[in-house]
């Protein structure tokens, strides 16, 4: 495990505290009635995180059996006892250990910018789903297009001597081609149903829970690390942005692309 995709124990309330309001449950609430239009009755999750979408696609599909999977045990320990109405299990979703045509569907929010080999992966995808049955991912746009986290790219900058960390546009926001998706989805072997770019609007308590959510919540931490206390470097982070956005809870548009894709038959 890199550390693009290692997690520590204590990371996971971070992110779900700090950046599930900020950044992911707007689209946790967009994907859910998407999935729920599908009525599947068996259900895989990649990438799972925290249970963000676990959670809404409980509420939204509730007779369905969820299996939900993260590769990083810390992140299934912690959503399994927040979400345990799914099924948890640490799985890499390069390597699925599930038999071929086992799911109606399978949901991947924000997760697909981490896979090393994309297309192996999305095979993955249509091997375990059954026929005629709908992968549905999110993957964000590029940085600048979401307002929040830019500003906060800009802020940590200023925060370190050094090189800008580049986790942030390299990874979360680096899979931000809707040609390169179209040609990945293809040569996983499924077909494109539709990608949409959305734009939500985003809120995080404060800039404070923001710069500490990014800092000690996310893979940036181990790359801050290397020019500091992540802890420290967020505190002065914090202080910079809400110089910027003030004291109270701050607001920004977001944007990304949801994508459908079937498994032919």
């Amino acid at each position: 495990m890199t550390g693009d995709t290692a997690w520590l124990d204590e990371m996971p309330e971070i992110y779900d505290r700090c950046l599930g309001p900020a950044v992911f449950e707007p689209y946790a609430r967009h994907v859910a009635p998407l999935v729920a239009e599908l009525a599947p009755t068996s259900l895989l999750e990649l990438a799972a995180g925290t249970g963000i979408v676990t959670r809404e696609l409980v509420h939204a599909i509730p007779d369905a059996v969820i299996t939900a999977t993260d590769l990083n045990p810390a992140m299934v320990e912690w959503a399994g006892a927040r979400v345990p109405e799914a099924r948890w299990q640490v799985a890499d979703a390069q390597d699925l250990s599930f038999p071929d045509a086992t799911f109606d569907a399978v949901v991947c929010q924000f997760g697909a910018m981490f896979l090393p080999d994309r297309p192996h992966a999305f095979g993955e995808v249509a091997r375990v789903l059954k026929p005629g049955g709908t992968f549905l991912f999110t993957a964000w746009d590029g940085l600048q297009y979401s307002e929040l986290p830019a500003l906060f790219q800009q802020a940590v900058a200023r925060a370190v001597d050094g090189p800008e960390p580049d986790f942030l546009p390299r990874i979360p926001h680096g899979y931000a081609d809707p040609d390169r998706i179209r040609d990945d989805v293809s040569a996983g072997g499924l077909d494109l149903a539709s990608l949409e770019r959305v734009v939500l609007r985003g809120r995080a308590a404060s800039a404070a829970h923001l710069a500490e959510g990014f800092c000690c919540g996310t893979p940036l931490r181990f790359q801050l690390a290397e020019a500091g206390d992540p802890m420290q470097i967020a505190e002065r982070v914090g202080a910079d942005l809400t110089s910027q956005l003030g004291s109270g809870p701050v607001e920004g548009e977001l944007a990304a692309f949801v994508v459908a894709a079937r498994r032919p038959g």
